[in-house]
C-alpha cells in the first residue's frame, strides 16, 4: 500500500469538482462519527464488565459531580496560575 501524505491527499481532493469535494468531506465526517461511536460502545462494554466484576462502584449523579469538581480543583492546583504575559 502506498502511503499518501496529508498534503498529497489535499492536492488530490482539490482536483475534484466542488460537489465531489463536499461529498468527500461528508463521507469523511460520517466515517469519523462511526469510528467514535464504535469507540464509545467499546468503552461502555468495558465499563459494564468492570462494574459487574466489582471494579466500579455505583454512584449517584451528585456524587459523580462532586468527585469531578474535586478532581478539577486538584488539576488547577497542580497547574497553578497562568498570569504570565505571552
Amino acid at each position: 500500500m502506498t502511503v499518501v501524505t496529508l498534503d498529497q491527499a489535499i492536492e488530490l481532493a482539490e482536483q475534484l469538482p466542488l460537489e465531489q469535494q463536499e461529498m468527500l468531506v461528508d463521507i469523511l465526517r460520517k466515517r469519523q462519527i462511526e469510528v467514535r461511536r464504535r469507540e464509545i460502545a467499546q468503552y461502555a462494554r468495558e465499563s459494564v464488565s468492570a462494574f459487574h466484576a466489582g471494579k466500579l462502584k455505583s454512584q449517584t449523579a451528585d456524587e459523580v459531580i462532586k468527585e469531578l469538581h474535586r478532581e478539577s480543583d486538584d488539576i488547577l492546583v497542580d497547574i497553578g496560575t497562568h498570569d504570565e504575559v505571552y
